[in-house]
Protein backbone atom coordinates (compact mmCIF):
# COMPACT_ATOMS: atom_id res chain seq x y z
CA UNK A 1 0.00 0.00 0.00
CA UNK A 2 1.42 3.24 -1.04
CA UNK A 3 1.43 6.31 1.55
CA UNK A 4 -1.32 9.18 1.33
CA UNK A 5 -0.09 11.74 -1.35
CA UNK A 6 0.25 15.65 -0.44
CA UNK A 7 -2.73 16.10 -2.46
CA UNK A 8 -5.11 13.50 -0.96
CA UNK A 9 -3.97 15.32 2.46
CA UNK A 10 -5.04 18.61 0.97
CA UNK A 11 -8.18 16.96 -0.16
CA UNK A 12 -9.37 15.69 2.79
CA UNK A 13 -8.43 18.66 4.83
CA UNK A 14 -10.70 20.79 2.23
CA UNK A 15 -13.64 18.47 2.79
CA UNK A 16 -13.17 18.92 6.67
CA UNK A 17 -12.63 22.76 6.44
CA UNK A 18 -15.68 22.75 4.60
CA UNK A 19 -17.95 20.45 6.83
CA UNK A 20 -16.22 22.93 9.61
CA UNK A 21 -17.87 25.94 7.77
CA UNK A 22 -21.27 24.86 7.83
CA UNK A 23 -21.37 23.76 11.74
CA UNK A 24 -19.96 26.88 12.52
CA UNK A 25 -22.45 28.54 10.28
CA UNK A 26 -25.25 26.81 12.34
CA UNK A 27 -23.16 27.72 15.80
CA UNK A 28 -23.79 31.00 15.28
CA UNK A 29 -27.03 30.95 14.03
CA UNK A 30 -27.80 29.21 17.62
CA UNK A 31 -26.02 31.83 19.43
CA UNK A 32 -27.96 34.48 17.24
CA UNK A 33 -31.48 33.48 18.09
CA UNK A 34 -30.43 32.59 21.55
CA UNK A 35 -29.24 35.94 22.57
CA UNK A 36 -32.59 37.43 22.48
CA UNK A 37 -33.32 35.24 25.41
CA UNK A 38 -29.83 34.76 27.15
CA UNK A 39 -27.10 36.92 27.60
CA UNK A 40 -24.28 35.96 25.02
CA UNK A 41 -21.89 35.29 28.00
CA UNK A 42 -23.55 32.72 29.16
CA UNK A 43 -24.60 30.92 26.29
CA UNK A 44 -20.45 30.62 25.99
CA UNK A 45 -20.61 28.81 29.09
CA UNK A 46 -23.11 26.51 28.14
CA UNK A 47 -21.69 26.03 24.80
CA UNK A 48 -18.69 24.93 25.95
CA UNK A 49 -20.50 22.79 28.73
CA UNK A 50 -22.02 20.74 26.08
CA UNK A 51 -19.00 20.24 24.13
CA UNK A 52 -17.76 18.47 27.48
CA UNK A 53 -20.89 16.43 28.17
CA UNK A 54 -20.79 15.14 24.52
CA UNK A 55 -17.04 14.24 24.49
CA UNK A 56 -17.75 12.50 28.16
CA UNK A 57 -18.59 9.34 26.55
CA UNK A 58 -15.10 9.42 24.28
CA UNK A 59 -12.98 10.51 27.29
CA UNK A 60 -13.64 8.31 30.18
CA UNK A 61 -12.64 5.10 28.66
CA UNK A 62 -9.33 6.14 27.28
CA UNK A 63 -8.85 9.23 29.56
CA UNK A 64 -5.40 8.69 30.54
CA UNK A 65 -4.13 8.34 26.96
CA UNK A 66 -6.25 11.10 25.58
CA UNK A 67 -4.82 13.74 27.59
CA UNK A 68 -1.39 12.37 27.89
CA UNK A 69 0.36 15.61 26.63
CA UNK A 70 3.87 17.21 26.97
CA UNK A 71 2.37 20.04 26.44
CA UNK A 72 0.00 21.51 28.67
CA UNK A 73 0.59 24.81 28.63
CA UNK A 74 -0.39 25.36 25.03
CA UNK A 75 -3.76 23.79 25.63
CA UNK A 76 -4.13 26.42 28.25
CA UNK A 77 -3.05 29.21 26.53
CA UNK A 78 -5.34 27.80 23.39
CA UNK A 79 -8.15 27.81 25.93
CA UNK A 80 -7.36 30.90 27.14
CA UNK A 81 -7.77 33.27 23.58
CA UNK A 82 -10.52 30.79 22.64
CA UNK A 83 -12.37 31.89 25.34
CA UNK A 84 -12.08 35.48 24.84
CA UNK A 85 -12.41 35.52 21.63
CA UNK A 86 -16.16 33.62 21.54
CA UNK A 87 -17.39 35.67 24.58
CA UNK A 88 -16.59 39.25 22.28
CA UNK A 89 -17.54 37.23 18.90
CA UNK A 90 -20.74 36.30 20.64
CA UNK A 91 -21.76 39.47 21.99
CA UNK A 92 -21.35 40.71 18.85
CA UNK A 93 -23.30 38.62 17.30
CA UNK A 94 -26.28 39.61 19.49
CA UNK A 95 -25.51 43.14 18.66
CA UNK A 96 -25.06 43.08 14.66
CA UNK A 97 -26.01 41.32 11.55
CA UNK A 98 -25.23 37.76 11.53
CA UNK A 99 -23.17 37.70 8.06
CA UNK A 100 -21.20 40.83 9.13
CA UNK A 101 -20.35 39.46 12.35
CA UNK A 102 -19.35 36.38 10.48
CA UNK A 103 -17.29 38.89 7.34
CA UNK A 104 -14.97 40.20 10.62
CA UNK A 105 -14.24 36.78 11.78
CA UNK A 106 -12.58 36.12 8.31
CA UNK A 107 -9.87 38.52 9.72
CA UNK A 108 -8.67 35.25 11.71
CA UNK A 109 -7.68 32.95 8.95
CA UNK A 110 -5.62 36.21 7.85
CA UNK A 111 -3.61 36.47 10.40
CA UNK A 112 -3.23 33.23 11.01
CA UNK A 113 -1.44 32.33 7.61
CA UNK A 114 1.15 35.31 8.40
CA UNK A 115 1.88 33.82 11.74
CA UNK A 116 2.21 30.47 10.39
CA UNK A 117 4.83 31.72 8.09
CA UNK A 118 6.49 33.61 10.97
CA UNK A 119 5.74 31.06 14.22
CA UNK A 120 5.74 27.49 12.11
CA UNK A 121 7.96 28.50 9.37
CA UNK A 122 5.74 27.47 6.73
CA UNK A 123 6.00 28.64 3.02
CA UNK A 124 3.38 31.02 2.05
CA UNK A 125 3.79 30.57 -1.84
CA UNK A 126 2.02 32.49 -4.50
CA UNK A 127 -0.94 31.33 -4.43
CA UNK A 128 -1.77 30.75 -0.87
CA UNK A 129 -0.77 34.65 -1.24
CA UNK A 130 -3.13 35.59 -3.35
CA UNK A 131 -6.07 33.42 -1.28
CA UNK A 132 -5.16 34.75 1.69
CA UNK A 133 -5.18 38.57 0.07
CA UNK A 134 -8.55 37.18 -1.41
CA UNK A 135 -10.42 35.80 1.08
CA UNK A 136 -9.61 39.59 2.95
CA UNK A 137 -11.00 41.95 -0.28
CA UNK A 138 -14.08 39.96 -0.24
CA UNK A 139 -14.68 40.34 3.35
CA UNK A 140 -14.09 44.01 3.53
CA UNK A 141 -16.66 43.68 0.45
CA UNK A 142 -19.45 41.83 2.42
CA UNK A 143 -18.88 44.24 5.29
CA UNK A 144 -19.46 47.51 2.97
CA UNK A 145 -18.55 49.48 6.63
CA UNK A 146 -20.43 52.50 6.58
CA UNK A 147 -18.86 55.33 8.97
CA UNK A 148 -21.73 57.49 9.11
CA UNK A 149 -23.68 54.40 11.00
CA UNK A 150 -20.69 52.89 12.83
CA UNK A 151 -22.09 49.01 14.67
CA UNK A 152 -20.94 49.05 18.18
CA UNK A 153 -21.36 45.25 17.59
CA UNK A 154 -18.15 45.01 14.81
CA UNK A 155 -15.26 45.96 17.42
CA UNK A 156 -15.64 43.43 19.24
CA UNK A 157 -15.79 40.63 15.89
CA UNK A 158 -12.63 42.67 14.64
CA UNK A 159 -11.00 41.71 18.22
CA UNK A 160 -12.33 38.15 18.14
CA UNK A 161 -11.07 37.97 14.37
CA UNK A 162 -7.26 38.57 15.61
CA UNK A 163 -7.33 36.56 18.80
CA UNK A 164 -8.60 33.62 16.68
CA UNK A 165 -6.09 33.80 14.77
CA UNK A 166 -3.65 33.38 17.20
CA UNK A 167 -5.68 30.75 18.47
CA UNK A 168 -5.43 28.80 15.40
CA UNK A 169 -2.14 29.03 15.25
CA UNK A 170 -1.71 27.46 18.18
CA UNK A 171 -3.71 24.58 17.33
CA UNK A 172 -1.41 23.94 14.80
CA UNK A 173 1.32 23.93 16.24
CA UNK A 174 -0.29 21.22 19.07
CA UNK A 175 -1.71 19.11 16.32
CA UNK A 176 2.10 18.26 15.46
CA UNK A 177 2.41 16.03 18.56
CA UNK A 178 -1.27 15.49 19.82
CA UNK A 179 -4.70 13.82 17.99
CA UNK A 180 -7.70 16.36 17.08
CA UNK A 181 -9.42 14.28 20.10
CA UNK A 182 -6.93 15.16 22.65
CA UNK A 183 -6.76 18.89 21.54
CA UNK A 184 -10.85 18.94 21.74
CA UNK A 185 -10.85 17.10 24.74
CA UNK A 186 -8.46 20.38 26.67
CA UNK A 187 -10.43 22.80 24.49
CA UNK A 188 -13.48 21.68 26.81
CA UNK A 189 -12.48 20.85 29.77
CA UNK A 190 -10.48 24.27 30.21
CA UNK A 191 -13.01 26.33 28.75
CA UNK A 192 -16.06 25.61 30.58
CA UNK A 193 -14.16 27.15 33.63
CA UNK A 194 -12.67 29.52 32.06
CA UNK A 195 -15.96 30.56 30.72
CA UNK A 196 -18.04 30.11 33.99
CA UNK A 197 -16.88 33.78 35.69
CA UNK A 198 -18.35 35.86 32.70
CA UNK A 199 -21.65 33.88 32.84
CA UNK A 200 -22.34 34.85 36.45
CA UNK A 201 -22.24 37.91 36.05
CA UNK A 202 -25.27 38.05 33.66
CA UNK A 203 -26.82 34.70 34.72
CA UNK A 204 -30.45 33.41 34.72
CA UNK A 205 -31.94 30.30 35.02
CA UNK A 206 -32.07 28.75 31.06
CA UNK A 207 -35.83 27.00 30.26
CA UNK A 208 -35.82 23.32 28.90
CA UNK A 209 -36.22 24.58 25.79
CA UNK A 210 -33.35 27.07 25.79
CA UNK A 211 -31.67 24.24 27.43
CA UNK A 212 -32.54 22.31 23.91
CA UNK A 213 -30.58 24.71 21.97
CA UNK A 214 -27.96 25.17 24.34
CA UNK A 215 -26.75 21.47 23.75
CA UNK A 216 -27.59 22.01 19.63
CA UNK A 217 -25.19 24.93 19.88
CA UNK A 218 -22.28 22.67 21.93
CA UNK A 219 -22.72 19.80 18.95
CA UNK A 220 -22.51 21.99 16.26
CA UNK A 221 -19.13 23.78 17.92
CA UNK A 222 -17.66 20.10 18.94
CA UNK A 223 -18.11 19.15 15.32
CA UNK A 224 -16.82 22.33 13.74
CA UNK A 225 -13.61 22.15 16.26
CA UNK A 226 -12.93 18.24 15.74
CA UNK A 227 -13.08 18.80 11.79
CA UNK A 228 -11.09 21.72 12.07
CA UNK A 229 -8.26 20.49 13.81
CA UNK A 230 -8.16 17.43 11.78
CA UNK A 231 -8.01 19.56 8.66
CA UNK A 232 -4.69 21.51 10.47
CA UNK A 233 -3.68 18.27 11.39
CA UNK A 234 -3.27 16.10 7.91
CA UNK A 235 -2.64 19.79 5.57
CA UNK A 236 -0.38 22.76 5.80
CA UNK A 237 -2.86 25.79 8.60
CA UNK A 238 -1.70 28.14 5.33
CA UNK A 239 -3.57 25.83 2.80
CA UNK A 240 -6.53 25.38 4.71
CA UNK A 241 -7.24 28.15 6.63
CA UNK A 242 -8.46 30.35 3.42
CA UNK A 243 -11.25 27.79 3.09
CA UNK A 244 -12.76 29.35 6.34
CA UNK A 245 -14.41 32.10 4.76
CA UNK A 246 -17.14 29.64 3.11
CA UNK A 247 -18.63 29.51 6.21
CA UNK A 248 -19.69 33.22 5.58
CA UNK A 249 -21.42 31.75 2.67
CA UNK A 250 -23.64 28.95 5.31
CA UNK A 251 -24.22 32.13 7.51
CA UNK A 252 -25.81 34.10 4.57
CA UNK A 253 -28.41 30.99 3.46
CA UNK A 254 -29.32 30.65 7.12
CA UNK A 255 -29.52 34.36 7.85
CA UNK A 256 -32.00 34.32 5.11
CA UNK A 257 -33.71 31.49 5.84
CA UNK A 258 -33.74 31.61 9.07
CA UNK A 259 -33.93 35.61 10.21
CA UNK A 260 -35.20 36.95 6.76
CA UNK A 261 -31.70 38.64 6.26
CA UNK A 262 -31.86 39.87 2.75
CA UNK A 263 -28.28 38.90 1.40
CA UNK A 264 -27.01 41.70 -0.99
CA UNK A 265 -25.61 42.01 -4.22
CA UNK A 266 -22.34 42.68 -2.48
CA UNK A 267 -22.26 40.07 -0.11
CA UNK A 268 -22.79 37.79 -2.75
CA UNK A 269 -19.57 39.25 -4.66
CA UNK A 270 -17.56 38.87 -1.47
CA UNK A 271 -18.24 35.35 -1.60
CA UNK A 272 -17.74 34.73 -5.25
CA UNK A 273 -13.97 36.44 -4.71
CA UNK A 274 -13.32 34.39 -1.24
CA UNK A 275 -14.41 31.45 -3.23
CA UNK A 276 -12.33 31.92 -6.60
CA UNK A 277 -9.40 32.28 -3.76
CA UNK A 278 -9.73 29.36 -2.71
CA UNK A 279 -10.64 27.57 -5.89
CA UNK A 280 -7.42 28.88 -7.07
CA UNK A 281 -5.22 27.79 -4.71
CA UNK A 282 -6.49 24.34 -4.50
CA UNK A 283 -5.97 23.84 -8.51
CA UNK A 284 -2.65 25.28 -8.89
CA UNK A 285 -2.24 23.30 -5.54
CA UNK A 286 -2.98 19.99 -7.59
CA UNK A 287 -1.12 21.00 -10.34
CA UNK A 288 1.91 21.70 -8.61
CA UNK A 289 1.58 18.12 -6.78
CA UNK A 290 1.06 16.24 -10.51
CA UNK A 291 4.13 18.12 -12.28
CA UNK A 292 7.32 16.41 -11.88
CA UNK A 293 10.14 17.83 -9.96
Amino acid sequence: MHPPTKFSATLQGTLYMLFAGFCFAALHASVRYLSSEIHPFEIAFFRNLAALLILIPWLLPRAAIILSTRHRGGHLWQAITNVVAMLLFYLALAMAPLVDVQALSLTAPVFASVLAVLVLKEKLRLPRGIAVIAGFMGALIILRPDFTEPNPGLLPALAAGLLWGITLVTVKSLARHDSALTIAAYMALLMTPLSLPAALLVWSWPTPGQLVWLLACGLWGTLAQLAMTQALRIAEASAMLPLDFTKVIWGGVIAWLAFDEIISPSTWLGAVIIISGSSYLSWRERREELIPH
